[in-house]
C-alpha cells in the first residue's frame, strides 16, 4: 500500500508526475459499482474480478492511508501472533473481498470505492468475536462486546454523516462480518493447535 500511496501523494503535491495519477490508478484498481451491471465498460478483461481485491491497496490520500495502516499494523500484529501469518493474510484478503461484496450488494454509489477498511474491520470483527467467545466461556457478561459493536456502528454513522455520505460503511460491514465469522471457523484456534 505504501509503494502505491507514496508516489500518488507526491504527484498530488506536484513533486513528481501529474496530479491525474491518483484518478488514473482509481480507474484501473478501485471498486466500481457500475462495472457490476455493465453500465460502465471495464478497462481490461479481468477488472470486474480483480477490483474486489485491488481496491484495498488504494487510498484517497496520505491521511486515509495512515489511518488504515496504523490500525492494520496494530490489530494485525496481535492477530498474527494468535493465528500465524498465513491465516492472518487469508483473513485480510477475505475481509477486503467481503467488504467489496457487501459494497456491491448494498451500495448504489457510482464513484470509486477504495481503501483497506474492509480488512481493518475484519480484524476488528475477529477480535470482538474472540472476546465474545472468551466471555461466554468464562461465564462473564458479553455487554462490553455488544457495547463495542454498537460503538463501532455509531462511529460509522457519525462519519457517514460528517463525510457527506462518502464513507463506504457497506465495506466496513462486510469486512466485519467476515472477521466475526472467521473467529468461529478457520480463525478459532491458535497456530499450532
Amino acid at each position: 500500500m505504501a509503494a502505491i500511496e507514496l508516489p500518488l501523494t507526491l504527484s498530488d503535491s506536484g513533486w513528481i508526475g501529474s496530479n491525474s495519477w491518483r484518478m488514473n490508478v482509481f480507474l484501473y484498481g478501485a471498486f466500481w459499482h457500475p462495472l457490476l451491471d455493465d453500465s460502465l465498460a471495464p478497462l481490461y478483461s479481468s477488472q470486474k474480478v480483480l477490483m474486489f481485491m485491488t481496491h484495498a491497496f488504494l487510498h484517497g490520500g496520505a491521511v486515509h492511508f495512515v489511518m488504515n495502516s496504523v490500525v492494520l499494523l496494530a490489530l494485525g500484529k496481535g492477530v498474527a501472533t494468535y493465528l500465524g501469518v498465513g491465516k492472518t493474510t487469508f483473513l485480510l484478503a477475505l475481509s477486503a473481498i467481503s467488504g467489496a461484496v457487501a459494497f456491491g450488494l448494498l451500495s448504489t454509489a457510482n464513484g470509486p470505492m477504495i481503501g483497506a477498511s474492509g480488512a481493518v474491520f475484519g480484524l476488528l470483527g475477529v477480535w470482538q468475536a474472540w472476546d465474545f467467545r472468551q466471555r461466554r466461556k468464562l461465564n462473564q457478561s458479553v455487554r462490553p462486546v455488544l457495547g463495542g459493536i454498537l460503538g463501532v456502528a455509531l462511529v460509522n454513522l457519525v462519519l457517514f454523516v460528517a463525510l457527506s455520505g462518502t464513507l463506504a460503511w457497506e465495506a466496513h460491514l462486510g469486512g466485519w462480518i467476515a472477521g466475526w465469522t472467521a473467529a468461529w471457523t478457520f480463525a478459532s484456534q491458535r497456530k499450532g493447535t
